[in-house]
């Protein structure tokens, strides 16, 4: 009789084994790319010493040309050339030189990887990290300084430098608002919903905060992927506004995104909790209705040295929604809150110009026309 074969068992412990090797390398791959995402802890950026001047990098955040840039011509031409930088954000392919600007201070001072910005959109805060990354590349920067096209200064170059310098702290306007709904619950577990800021996009920092936001990984793509601009519902059209605001959610990021990053990465000890830029901002009649609230536009008349000097003589802010009154201070001594203001009209800032508000100027080499 012929011995049967035995047949050969499944080699099950041999693919148990395979299985729990590859679920480990899948683990920890996940968790390599965990750890590389998560935004740096502040221990983790290490600060390369630096003993030179140190400079504040002025960013311009532009539509396209600089309305105003006659006027801060007048505050470069005041400054000394180690103490600041320029770098401007504007539209892709536009170019500051003789034929765009009536300043040489901002000849090909635009980055070149600039991109198409929309208001309400990621793209805003996009475009200040890239101002912030090309700064960064210069050692001496020191502080960072985003500032609207709208914007003027309310001081000299010398006033501003001093004043910014003399704090170790980033200056960004950062609290709680309860009552809006602009916090997206899909952002969490990435973003807590305690976490969540508002606040002026209009801010300063110090290098360290701005190494911070450049090497975002985490918050930023939760911002360009949850914030969109909401779709208002045509008049008299069968569009739905609920079903519209389900679609979009415009949690206006230039508002939030900063101070949000900072929250999270435990860092709001190191501010002073306000914005340097001073702004008026208008409200409907309808007081129950907020949709028409926007910073008002500065004329000619109201930029006079007694307006002028009422902005300049501001020494709190109140917010509201903290019950939170906070004394303007540097290194624990009173100083006004204001450095710069917006928006202004080209006859306002020409008025601030002429009133001699920001300095001596030479008309001649500002108001030079193009052959």
């Amino acid at each position: 009789m012929t011995a049967m074969k035995k047949r050969a068992s499944p080699p099950t412990l041999w693919l148990g084994l395979q299985l729990i090797l590859w679920l480990s390398v899948l683990a920890c791959t996940l968790a390599l790319i965990g750890i590389g995402s998560r935004s740096p802890s502040p221990a983790a950026l290490v600060e390369v010493p630096f003993s030179g001047t140190p400079k504040i990098a002025f960013l311009f955040l532009a539509r396209s040309n600089l309305p105003l840039d006659f006027l801060w011509h007048a505050f470069f031409q005041n400054a000394e050339e180690d103490k600041y930088s320029i770098y401007i954000h504007s539209e892709p392919s536009f170019v500051f030189d003789r034929t765009t600007t009536r300043s040489p201070f901002f000849f090909g001072r635009q980055l070149q990887n600039s991109i198409k910005v929309v208001w309400g959109e990621a793209t805003m805060i996009e475009a200040e990290r890239l101002l912030i990354a090309a700064a960064l590349n210069d050692p001496a920067s020191r502080r960072f300084a985003l500032i609207s096209d709208s914007c003027v200064p309310l001081y000299n170059f010398s006033y501003i430098y001093n004043y910014v310098m003399s704090s170790s702290k980033s200056f960004v306007d950062s609290f709680l608002d309860k009552r809006e709904g602009r916090y997206n619950p899909k952002m969490f577990p990435t973003i807590p919903k305690d976490r969540w800021r508002k606040g002026s996009q209009w801010t300063i920092l110090v290098r360290k905060h701005a190494q911070i936001v450049v090497a975002d990984t985490v918050v930023f793509p939760e911002f360009r992927r949850f914030c969109k601009r909401r779709i208002e519902p045509v008049l008299g059209g069968k569009q739905n506004h609920k079903e519209a605001a389900q679609k979009e959610h415009n949690c206006i990021p230039d508002e939030h995104y900063l101070q949000t990053l900072l929250s999270m990465s435990q860092l709001e000890d190191e501010l002073e909790r306000r914005t340097l830029t001073y702004a008026s901002w208008n409200q409907s009649i309808d007081a129950q209705d907020k949709s028409n609230w926007h910073p008002k536009k500065f004329e000619f008349a109201d930029a006079s040295p007694q307006h002028i000097t009422e902005i300049r003589n501001i020494n709190h802010i109140y917010y509201e929604t903290e019950y939170r009154t906070e004394w303007c201070q540097c290194n624990a001594t009173f100083v006004p809150c204001f450095l710069f203001a917006r928006k202004f009209s080209r006859s306002a800032a020409m008025r601030i110009l002429k009133e001699g508000l920001i300095g001596p100027f030479d008309a001649g080499a500002v108001l030079f026309t193009n052959s």
